[in-house]
This record gives C-alpha cells, structure tokens and sequence, in this order.
C-alpha cells in the first residue's frame, strides 16, 4: 500500500475532497444572502413547503410503517402522536419536549398492549 491510502493519509484526502466540493457553494451563497430577510414571503413559503414535506412524513410513519414500527398496533401509534403533539403544546411549544412526551407515551403503550389484550 502506499502512503497516500493508508491511515490518516486517506482521511486528509475524504476530509480535502469534501471541503473542496462543499465549501465554494457555502461561501457564494453567504455572499448572495447576505441582504434577504427570513421574514420575505419566499422564506415563508418554503418554511410553510417544508413543514408540510415534515408532518406528511409523520403521518405516513404513523399510519404506514415499515420495519419494527409495522408490528406495533395502529391504536398505540395514534396515541402516542397525539400525546405528543398534546405535550408540544402543554409544554410552552417545545418541540424537543413534544417528541419526547409522544415517545415515552408510545413507548409506555407498547409496554402494557400485551397486558390489555391477553385480558388479564
């Protein structure tokens, strides 16, 4: 092997490679925004766009699943999406409390499914 593959040789070229190709991009567009307001009417239509794009994803992880998430029973995935989205607003809108509520209520719920349904 030569030097240039090997070790931190190989991580200074994925890390120079990356820079390179990311870094011009980065520096024209702080150029060319500079002078744009996040209050205009296109930053607020592309934050409206992109939280649609986010509670649709939601939504179809909720009512379609894949994976672990698909075993879990719809009752329990509904609950805990409207625990937390109850919780974002109980908690003064705080997002990072409103997922956390919603999961540990979902969570909870998956705990006790088997004691509600084996009728004990």
């Amino acid at each position: 092997m030569t030097a240039t593959t090997t070790g931190l040789a190989s991580y200074l070229i994925i890390i120079g490679v990356a820079l390179l190709a990311h870094e011009p991009w980065r520096w024209l567009g702080a150029y060319l925004g500079h002078t744009l307001s996040p209050d205009d009417e296109i930053f607020l239509w592309v934050r409206a766009v992109s939280t649609a794009l986010v509670a649709g994803l939601v939504m179809r992880l909720v009512l379609y699943p894949a994976g672990v998430l698909e075993a879990s029973p719809l009752a329990m995935r509904l609950a805990g999406f409207a625990i937390g989205v109850g919780g974002y607003f109980a908690l003064g809108r705080n997002l990072l409390l409103g997922i956390l509520v919603g999961c540990i209520a979902f969570g909870a719920g998956l705990g006790i499914w088997p004691i509600i349904t084996s009728g004990v």
